[in-house]
């Protein structure tokens, strides 16, 4: 009969669980990119999130695609030393040991007392005054009858799970930022050697300039304006040697190190991206993209937290027990028959004036506002894998355009410096040919930088990369 009633009491506890189980979020998802090759007009279809497997591979080698050891080398320096990605880390460390705890809630408590006492009151009145010692160890047990414990660690697992994805989410941002600043730093790189060029030739300009202007053969205005070209060169010199400088800080730190200088690998004009787009519907960023996922992990917890609200409004039962020794004198701890004790009991609310209805009421709003968060942030997610896509795609006839106009510049600029070397134009015209061909080197670069910057935002976007064949 005891037998069949612990199994009754286990089941009925193993069974009640307030609150619904989290069965995960409807979506409506489009079956494709709006700017993917294909270039279809994408429809939408319903998903839940719940028939989706998390996807949690990150591949921390897919910047080799642009075969540039420094770049590889500056993303494994980062994935290792750098210190908030570590401070994620201890996130992670944090969360388990929150879980573990919160898992104990479900465990009786075992406790010890031992005491000694003088008074004529000892439960009852004595005629007077006694020595009282005693000894015992005690039990106590809250039963998860209404599942409110087995709710709190649900909600503790999602924050963990959360946390892990948050960690995810660090390294994925960590390396597509390390990329961005290397391709920035490569293109004012490449502005100061176009500063430098062009401060040369300026240079060498006036110096022919000022020879012709000693023989009488041209004005005074143009010497002038030959230093003017010069001066506003020189200028642009100090302005990308600090940018230089403070972008090699930037990865210094990151990279866990103080701020120093970078040998840089392949020029900007050096660096390519050949391997073809990603191919995977939208519907997997639903299960790649750390910050999805993370979201999605908060709206778990907060559901359990609904439960376990729903469940604080309903008695809760302990069972208790406690064993030990009692004597009036302290030789008789060791001889004295043991003193025990076991009850159970019930305590339920009564008049809390709707409180803890209330708190269970905020719970559910919280949910709402956690599912309300994830739509937004799975909204979010396509909008930047479509920001990117387009970008990838403009930023190519862009660069295309940059080129063309780079090399025809650069015509203009040999030409006019020929016409005016013979005498046939003003110097206005050659100083006007020397500014667009400046311009126009200083916005290819801009522009190139741009688009392996894309890529590096293309591989944050799609939570770690994508397959590519090479």
């Amino acid at each position: 009969m005891r037998k069949f009633v612990l199994i009754f009491l286990v089941l009925a506890v193993a069974s009640c669980k307030m609150g619904k189980n989290y069965q995960g979020a409807e979506l409506e998802i489009p079956d494709g990119y709006r700017f993917a090759e294909a270039n279809d007009i994408p429809e939408e279809f319903l998903v839940n999130t719940d028939s989706l497997e998390p996807d949690t591979t990150i591949d921390y080698d897919w910047f080799a695609i642009f075969d540039d050891p420094v770049l590889d080398s500056l993303v494994v320096k980062a994935l290792t030393y750098n210190q908030d990605l570590a401070i994620a880390g201890e996130n992670i460390v944090q969360a388990q040991l929150a879980l573990s705890n919160q898992k104990t809630e479900m465990l009786p408590e075992f406790s010890y007392q031992v005491g000694a006492s003088r008074g004529n009151f000892q439960q009852i009145v004595l005629s007077e005054p006694q020595n009282l010692f005693t000894g015992f160890g005690t039990v106590d047990w809250e039963l998860d009858f209404w599942g409110k414990f087995r709710r709190l660690n649900e909600a503790a697992r999602a924050d963990l799970m959360g946390t892990v994805e948050g960690y995810r989410a660090a390294q994925i941002s960590l390396t597509s930022t390390v990329a961005d600043l290397y391709f920035l730093l490569l293109e004012y790189e490449a502005r100061l050697e176009i500063s430098q060029q062009t401060v040369a030739l300026r240079d060498s300009m006036l110096g022919i300039i000022e020879l012709r202007f000693d023989k009488g053969i041209i004005p005074e205005i143009d010497v002038n304006q030959a230093e003017i070209q010069l001066a506003i060169a020189q200028t642009q010199v100090p302005v990308w040697r600090r940018a230089i400088a403070q972008t090699e800080h930037q990865l210094s730190v990151l990279t866990g190190q103080n701020p120093r200088s970078i040998e840089v690998g392949k020029p900007l004009t050096q660096q390519e991206f050949n391997a073809d787009m990603p191919e995977g519907l939208p519907l997997d960023i639903l299960s790649r993209r750390p910050d999805v996922l993370v979201a999605e992990q908060a709206l778990v917890a907060q559901n359990a937290l609904v439960g376990a609200a729903q469940a604080n409004r309903l008695p809760s039962i302990s069972l208790t027990g406690l064993i030990g020794v009692a004597s009036n004198e302290i030789d008789g701890l060791g001889t004295n028959a043991p003193v025990w004790n076991v009850g159970a009991s019930l305590l339920g609310p009564l008049f809390y004036f709707n409180r803890l209805k209330r708190v269970a009421e905020i719970e559910k709003s919280k949910r709402d506002q956690a599912q309300l968060a994830y739509e937004r942030t799975v909204l979010e997610a396509y909008q930047e894998v479509e920001d990117v896509l387009i970008g990838i795609e403009t930023l190519k006839d862009e660069l295309i355009a940059r080129e063309a106009h780079v090399t025809a510049a650069t015509n203009a600029q040999r030409l006019s410096e020929a016409r005016y070397s013979e005498g046939v134009t003003s110097y206005l015209e050659y100083l006007e040919s020397q500014r667009q061909k400046f311009e126009a080197q200083l916005n290819f670069a801009g522009t190139k930088q741009q688009l392996l910057s894309s890529y590096a935002q293309l591989y944050r976007a799609l939570g770690g990369g994508w397959r590519i064949n090479e």
